[in-house]
C-alpha cells in the first residue's frame, strides 16, 4: 500500500513539473512572436509652421425679414361692434374707416346734449340782455354761460365717442389676422385683427464690437434671399445700437424697399452683405490637420521632436483652410500628414510642406 501511494506522488510531482516546463515554454514563445517595439524608430510627418496670413474679410450676415411698419387694429370704446368692413387678406389704407361700434345710444345722447345747448344759449342771450339793461346780477349771467359752456362740452365729448367708434386702420397694409367678427362686444383695448406693410421691410442682425464702430447710419447693404437666387436688393443701415449685449455684440438695423418684380413676404430668410472689403491677419490651418472632428478640434504639435496632441478653438471656414482663434502661437509646428501612424508622444521627423 505504501509503495502504491509512493508510486501515485511522484507521478504528480512528474505531471506538474512537466506542466511547469511547457507554461515557461509557452511564456518564451509569446515574448519572441510579440512585435519589437523600437524605442528609436522616428515617424516621418507632413508639417506647417504657423504664421499669420493675410486674408479678405468681408462682413456678412443672415437674419429674418420683418414688416417695416406693423400694428394692430384696436378698439378704444366699449360697445357692440356692428360692421367689420376688412377681410383676412384685404389691404387697408392709414386712417381708412376699417369697424364700427353701435353708435345709437351716443346719438341719443347727442341729441339731448344739443336741446341742451341750444336752450343755454338763448339763456345766456336773454341774462346778457337782462345785466346790460340792470335787471339781473353779474353772478346770474355767469352761472348762464357757466351752464352755455357745460353744455358745449357735452357735446364735444359726445362726439369724441362716436369718432372713436369709428375705428380706424393704424398703418398702410395687408390684414394678416381678423380676430373678431360682427356681433361681437368689445371693451378698450380688444384687438380685431392686425396689419403689417412690407411696401418696406427690415432685417435686424447682430455684429461684433469692431465691425459696429466701422458702421454708420446710412452706409449702402446689399440684400440677397434662397428664394430669388442672384437678385439683390438695395438697403441700408437705418439703425446702429449704442448698446452692445453681455457677448459685446451690437444690434444692427437694415431697411429696404420692397419691389414689384420681386416682391418679399416677411419672415424670409436673408444674407446682409455690407460689403465691406478688408485685409485682416489670421491663423490658418489645412482640415487635414484635425486629428478629430470640427466640434472637438484637436490637432499634432511637434514639441522637442515628438508629437503632441493640442486642443485648438476654430473660427469661420475660408475655403480648404480653418481660422484658429486659440490653442496656438505663431511658430508652431502642426503636423498635417502621417497623423495615423502616431500617437501622443510619439517621436517624429517634420517634413517641411511648401
Amino acid at each position: 500500500m505504501k509503495k502504491r501511494m509512493l508510486i501515485i506522488g511522484l507521478v504528480i510531482i512528474i505531471v506538474a513539473a512537466i506542466g511547469f516546463k511547457l507554461a515557461a515554454n509557452k511564456k518564451k514563445l509569446d515574448e519572441k512572436k510579440k512585435p519589437a517595439v523600437a524605442a528609436d524608430l522616428v515617424i516621418p510627418v507632413n508639417v506647417i509652421t504657423m504664421q499669420p496670413q493675410t486674408v479678405d474679410n468681408p462682413l456678412v450676415k443672415t437674419g429674418t425679414l420683418i414688416p417695416f411698419k406693423e400694428a394692430d387694429i384696436m378698439a378704444i370704446s366699449s360697445g357692440k361692434l356692428v360692421a367689420l368692413h376688412f377681410d383676412l387678406g384685404s389691404y387697408v389704407s392709414q386712417g381708412a374707416v376699417v369697424a364700427q361700434v353701435d353708435n345709437k345710444g351716443l346719438q341719443l345722447s347727442l341729441e339731448a346734449a344739443q336741446l341742451t345747448k341750444n336752450k343755454a344759449d338763448k339763456d345766456l342771450k336773454r341774462y346778457k340782455a337782462l345785466l346790460a339793461g340792470e335787471a339781473t346780477t353779474e353772478v346770474n349771467f355767469q352761472d348762464a354761460q357757466l351752464n352755455a359752456d357745460n353744455a358745449a362740452n357735452q357735446i364735444e365729448q359726445i362726439q369724441k365717442q362716436m369718432s372713436d367708434n369709428r375705428i380706424k386702420a393704424p398703418v398702410t397694409g395687408q390684414v394678416v389676422s381678423k380676430l373678431k367678427e360682427a356681433g361681437e362686444f368689445v371693451n378698450p383695448g380688444t384687438v380685431l385683427g392686425h396689419i403689417v406693410d412690407v411696401g418696406r421691410l427690415k432685417v435686424t442682425v447682430m455684429v461684433s464690437e469692431n465691425d459696429a464702430y466701422t458702421l454708420k447710419v446710412g452706409n449702402p447693404v446689399r440684400v440677397t434671399t434662397d428664394i430669388y437666387p442672384g437678385v439683390s436688393f438695395d438697403g441700408k443701415v437705418s439703425f446702429i445700437s449704442q448698446q452692445g449685449d453681455a457677448t459685446h455684440n451690437y444690434q444692427v438695423e437694415i431697411a429696404l424697399t420692397n419691389r414689384k418684380d420681386h416682391p418679399l413676404k416677411a419672415g424670409t430668410f436673408a444674407y446682409v452683405d455690407f460689403e465691406r472689403k478688408s485685409k485682416e491677419d489670421r491663423m490658418l490651418i489645412p482640415r487635414s490637420a484635425l486629428v478629430e472632428s470640427m466640434k472637438n478640434p484637436v490637432v499634432y504639435v511637434v514639441e522637442n521632436g515628438r508629437a503632441v496632441s493640442r486642443k485648438i478653438t476654430l473660427g469661420r471656414e475660408i475655403g480648404d483652410q480653418i481660422e484658429v482663434t486659440g490653442g496656438l502661437s505663431a511658430g508652431d509646428q502642426i503636423i498635417t500628414g502621417g497623423q495615423v501612424n502616431i500617437t501622443d508622444g510619439s517621436k517624429v521627423r517634420g517634413i517641411v510642406q511648401q
